[in-house]
């Protein structure tokens, strides 16, 4: 048992986390993509979003 658990979240930022690789910040939530930025541009083209000169 931890000493100073955390507390678990109904709301905020703590809940929204990459599928990918589970990182908070930087949260992609449209469309229902649920990815950080990072991810978003590694597998942007997978995905199929094209990108415009």
């Amino acid at each position: 048992m931890k000493f100073n658990q955390p507390r678990e979240r109904s709301c905020g930022i703590a809940l929204k986390k990459c599928k990918n690789c589970g990182r908070n910040k930087g949260h992609i939530n449209k469309y229902g993509l649920h990815l950080c930025r990072q991810c978003f541009r590694d597998m942007a083209l997978g995905l199929g979003f094209k990108k415009f000169n």
